[in-house]
């Protein structure tokens, strides 16, 4: 069974392209990266090893397309192991499948893809080829809905003008079966007209975007700039760029993305400067297993693609060398997430509105849902007087988010008594003087940078505040254990027969609590979406306000319980649980 390399539409006005991948009569016919932009010569992989090695060398490369890759590559062995009696060796492909898996690992594409069609072998070789096949003609399809999905996006977020897009890495046609992923974007907006320039990240060590991208843009006709990683910053400082466009190898379920090193620096940069930044990626790409990007193994490469430029070596014998092929990317910097079937959002809550133009009615909406609970609070006695404070993150390409001002009642608070706060900083986006962020903001913002959470909330109800009283030790952090309650399910663990919750102390420094609580959040993902905080209370986190709210309730009725049981540990066995 074989088939010719597939021709597939291509963006609107643009010239139909070819496959990057196909299989033929002798095997496994693919574009050598490695050649690009010099030469263009395609490879015959005709052995699994071949195959590995095309991957682990970078001549076949793209997340996409690494996986379509290995799912040709099973269907290789399953022809090379099958006897002319038309007996295969089901051990002898599974084995080459398994080793064709973890030829790269930060890639979910591959993985998935070799899985896909490793199902079909009890089916017999030409099942095993059919799968691989009709893979490759989805990813063209995938391609071409993200690509149109995304440029809608963009010109619903820049409704005016021509745009200045920067890209990183190659996610073209190079990248994917055809069309491209985040370049496909690109394609896409040229031929609606809306592209005056791209700036293309030469992308280090290997150079993908000077030689893949600038080379694909190149043959497409648009025009483009190569500039060093190093200089991306420096011309968004300067309003040269109106939107960032990238690709991903793998993305968790919370829209954190891992993609080729440096798109970190990039998100942070474009953050900064209020640049929408884009992540267009197949659902292929995506892995629900990983709740957030701390769960993603980063692929380190050979020092050898850092210490030598083209074969000639540029650094001293000897030096020591941090390679990381990838780098992952906090989807609160990610303004959305785009595949051919869905568009996520991570900055902001379920369906939060990125346009702009809609901040004003974003922070309104939010404000008079924060006033809200507070008088609810407030009535409860769990905001007493001006203490506690709410706050939610607030949609948008920048770390924001909005939070009860200082000093107020809380049984009077009113939609227009929040102050915009910078989530990096904690410090007000627009300090006037009239209205300053509680001074528990340092807290707040520690859990916005190190989880996905759209709300918070720091109260002071009675039970929870008590036993943080109790259980708190001067000077370290103490530990409320919760074991065996049932009531540990409202927190929404996973498994809830064991938990802890961590008591922090009560520094008169405020930040300095912020930033044990972030080291901690950091060291320990997964943990309880809740905090005590000796003699100050309890902070409780939720995708929106109703589910903190939810989870206060429970924190403060299983302390209650506590309480009452006489289950209390002093501060002391606390500290030591």
């Amino acid at each position: 069974m074989s088939a010719p390399p597939v021709s597939t539409g291509a963006p609107s006005g643009q010239p139909a392209a070819t496959t990057s991948l196909a299989w033929t009569e002798d095997g496994i016919s693919v574009v050598d990266q490695r050649a690009l932009p010099q030469e263009t010569l395609l490879l015959r992989l005709r052995t699994v090893d071949e195959v590995i090695d095309a991957i682990r060398t970078l001549a076949v490369r793209g997340a996409p397309a690494i996986g379509l890759a290995g799912a040709l590559g099973v269907a290789l062995s399953a022809r090379l192991h099958t006897s002319p009696d038309g007996s295969v060796d089901r051990a002898a492909v599974r084995a080459d499948a398994e080793r064709i898996a973890g030829a790269r690992p930060t890639a979910v594409n591959l993985a998935w893809a070799v899985s896909q069609v490793i199902e079909e072998l009890p089916q017999g070789p030409d099942a095993v080829l059919a799968t691989a096949l009709r893979m490759i003609e989805e990813d063209v399809a995938a391609n071409r809905g993200a690509a149109t999905t995304a440029a809608d996006l963009v010109e619903e977020l820049l409704p005016e003008g021509p745009l200045r897009l920067l890209t990183h890495c190659n996610t073209g046609r190079l990248a994917t079966a055809a069309g491209g992923t985040a370049l496909g974007t690109v394609l896409e907006l040229a031929a609606r007209g809306r592209v005056a320039e791209v700036f293309v990240d030469e992308t280090r060590p290997l150079l993908q975007g000077s030689r893949l991208t600038a080379w694909e843009l190149g043959e497409a006709g648009v025009p483009y700039r190569i500039c060093p990683d190093s200089a991306a910053a420096a011309a968004m400082a300067q309003s040269m760029v109106d939107c960032v466009l990238v690709g991903a190898d793998r993305i968790a379920a919370n829209g954190d993305t891992a993609n080729k090193i440096g798109t970190y620096g990039l998100a942070l940069a474009a953050a900064r400067h209020g640049i929408p930044f884009i992540v267009v990626a197949p659902e292929s790409s995506w892995d629900p297993t990983l709740a957030d990007g701390t769960g993603i193994v980063v692929e380190e490469r050979a020092a050898e693609e850092v210490t030598t430029v083209a074969g000639v070596r540029v650094a001293p014998e000897g030096a020591g060398v941090f390679n990381p092929a990838f780098d992952v990317t906090p989807g609160a910097l990610i303004t959305a997430v785009v595949s051919e079937s869905r568009v996520l959002r991570p900055a902001g809550p379920a369906g939060a509105d990125v346009r702009p133009g809609a901040a004003a009615g974003a922070e309104a909406e939010a404000g008079a849902a924060l006033s809200g609970l507070s008088r609810d609070l407030y009535t409860r006695g769990w905001l007493p007087g001006t203490s506690g404070n709410l706050s939610v993150r607030m949609p948008g390409p920048e770390p924001r988010a909005l939070i009860t001002g200082s000093g107020l009642d809380k049984g009077s608070l009113g939609p227009g008594d929040s102050v915009l706060v910078d989530s990096g900083t904690a410090r007000a986006v627009r300090p006037d003087g009239a209205l300053r962020p509680s001074a528990e903001t340092a807290i707040h913002t520690a859990v916005y940078r190190t989880t996905s959470a759209g709300a918070v909330v720091h109260a002071h109800p009675p039970y929870a505040t008590a036993l943080a009283r109790l259980t708190g030790a001067a000077g370290r952090t103490a530990w409320l254990p919760l074991d065996g309650l049932e009531l540990l399910k409202g927190l929404g663990l996973p498994e809830p027969g064991r938990t802890r919750l961590p008591v922090f102390a009560n520094w008169p420094d405020v930040s300095r609590i912020g930033e044990e609580v972030a080291a901690y959040l950091t060291a320990s993902p997964g943990a309880p979406p809740a905090l005590l905080i000796a003699d100050h209370g309890v902070t409780v986190w939720g995708r929106d306000l109703a589910q903190a709210r939810n989870r206060l309730e429970c924190v403060e009725a299983m302390c209650q319980l506590l309480l009452l049981t006489g289950e209390v540990p002093a501060a002391g066995r606390a500290a030591a649980a």
